[in-house]
């Protein structure tokens, strides 16, 4: 897993506290600030976290007008954070699945992240900033992941890969 922090000041700078109470399990953060971890891109003016079920009851409890909910998706505002039970109906234990660790919250995987961002090409709303950031990650992987060197040996070959039905070519 990349265990690189390019923005962990960001991380330290989250006050948790104006929530209201005391979280069982730490809010696990995604979104665009998540985004801004990474070096991806900056974020928008609000910061996204799935919590655990307990703690969105406990945040519903607190906030009980401030709930929405978006096709089973339920989530609430404090201030300028935003607390969901689950996106896409994927829940906080499968989302905080490989995710790195902070004192007061965790930060989603990217794997997780990517994951997320295809899944959001169906929110058609907002398909446009989906789209630009599935192709910011995805360039993300391709530039700090790919094996540079099997990369550089088929571009030597694309003229034989596109004339391959199947893109297969012998050597």
């Amino acid at each position: 897993m990349f265990k690189k922090i390019e923005n962990e000041q960001l991380i330290k700078e989250i006050d948790l506290s104006i929530a209201g109470i005391t979280f069982r399990e730490k809010p696990l953060l995604i979104g665009g600030l998540s985004m801004e971890y990474y070096g991806i891109r900056k974020h928008g003016n609000d910061i996204d976290f799935i919590v655990a079920e307990e703690d969105y009851q406990a945040l519903a409890a607190k906030y009980p007008k401030n709930q929405q909910d978006k096709w089973g998706d339920r989530f609430l505002s404090v201030a300028s954070y935003e607390f969901l039970r689950s996106i896409f109906r994927f829940d906080y234990a499968f989302l905080a699945t490989g995710a790195i660790e902070y004192e007061h919250c965790k930060v989603i995987s990217l794997e997780k992240l990517f994951f997320m961002k295809v899944l959001a090409f169906d929110n058609q709303p907002e398909v446009e900033k989906h789209t630009k950031d599935y192709q910011l990650i995805l360039a993300y992987f391709l530039e700090r992941f790919q094996n540079k060197e099997f990369a550089a040996t088929a571009e030597q070959f694309i003229p034989q890969y596109l004339a391959s039905p199947d893109g297969i070519i012998y050597h």
